[in-house]
């Protein structure tokens, strides 16, 4: 079975509840079903484990897809792979069963980092957890949680106590001790269920992620690249749906009284070209970046640092003239146009932002520290 005959079913399903996704706030259990059953949720993840042993192309191709069908689902399906890549580059020994659960659909992962304190800077946990013999107490307050209530498995962040340095924990969904702490509606992204949650847990020691103190080095080394591809793709997904339903309505809509179709204008057709070219820019840049993480080179972490930042802006910039040439109809939801809009401002403001990505950017091309 290729990529696409597992993708398009997906894709189909997305399509058909995305709008009551959106209108609702409500997480897209159908579509995230229909992932399960495709195999999806094991694309990055080795065949050994039941994966598919794809690379980040492929990521590339399947989340930017999921987003010009429903950006809730895709922010749900990046979660899910950015926590799978962290539990496969250090697999808990406490948990042998979690990556071939993670590989085979049965279980949807998520990541727990970001916090009230540090907001964010989401590498930098406030909370603390406590050892006791082969046992660790996790008390964290997490904000953000996608999938909050709905995923199998949770990888959450803290600072230890014996080294004040940050550990990662598996910790699956039905531990006692961990509950949803409120309600999330937001301004796109509406279905992801980005809810904050607590968690005061007591798990083994044998479910923490990598070293003791090894957190901060695994967020840098495989959470930050995974994540910010896919989130650049989803900027990208989004950006194509909105060229896509622009040149559509323009096209198909007519001025009668000029006997010409809206795209007949000379300013709505620049508009639309320097969407067009904006996303083919955008969409190589994303390409380009996908390659040096399958093979790495010198510059590999400065395509990592830009790539989400200048997705996440291309797509405010597309979205934002979607909206202007399309008008009214745009404005009046039924072309979506709308929702991409609104789901393309989660980007920039979410952890790493674009804005720190910048500032990173520049301190890695003036050689300076990042931290």
């Amino acid at each position: 079975m290729d990529l696409s005959d597992r993708l398009d079913p997906v894709l189909t399903v997305a399509r058909n509840t995305s709008r009551q996704v959106d209108a609702a706030a409500s997480f897209p259990t159908d579509t995230v079903h229909a992932l399960r059953a495709s195999g999806l949720l094991g694309l990055t993840l080795p065949a050994e484990v039941g994966g598919l042993g794809a690379g980040p192309h492929d990521l590339v191709e399947v989340i930017s897809s999921l987003a010009g069908a429903c950006g809730s689902t895709a922010m749900i399906y990046l979660m899910h792979v950015s926590a799978s890549m962290t539990v496969a580059a250090a697999p808990p020994p406490g948990l042998p069963d979690l990556l071939p659960a993670l590989a085979n659909g049965d279980m949807l992962a998520s990541l727990a980092f970001s916090e009230a304190g540090s907001r964010s800077h989401f590498w930098a946990p406030v909370s603390k957890s406590k050892r006791d013999g082969d046992r660790v107490r996790l008390d964290a307050r997490k904000s953000w949680v996608t999938s909050a209530g709905h995923a199998e498995v949770y990888v959450v962040s803290t600072l230890n106590s014996d080294e004040d340095a940050v550990d990662i924990f598996a910790v699956p969904g039905p531990t006692r001790g961990i509950a949803v702490a409120g309600d999330w509606r937001g301004m796109g992204l509406r279905g992801n269920a980005s809810n904050p949650m607590t968690f005061d847990v007591e798990v083994p020691t044998s479910h923490r992620i990598g070293a003791a103190g090894g957190g901060f080095e695994l967020m840098l080394q495989t959470v930050m690249p995974w994540f910010n591809l896919g989130n650049a793709a989803v900027s990208v997904g989004l950006s194509q749906g909105a060229v896509d339903a622009s040149v559509r309505h323009t096209s198909a809509a007519r001025l009668e009284h000029l006997d010409q179709s809206l795209s007949a204008l000379p300013t709505i057709r620049a508009q639309l070209a320097k969407m067009s070219i904006d996303l083919a820019c955008t969409r190589s840049y994303v390409e380009t970046t996908a390659g040096r993480l399958a093979e790495p080179v010198d510059d590999t972490v400065l395509h990592v640092l830009g790539v989400k930042a200048a997705a996440n802006d291309a797509a405010l910039r597309i979205t934002d003239a979607a909206m202007r040439v399309c008008g009214g109809a745009a404005f009046s939801e039924h072309l979506q146009t709308d929702r991409y809009f609104r789901d393309a401002r989660a980007g920039s403001v979410m952890a790493p932002t674009a804005d720190v990505l910048y500032d990173f950017y520049g301190k890695a091309i003036t050689g300076q520290p990042l931290f």
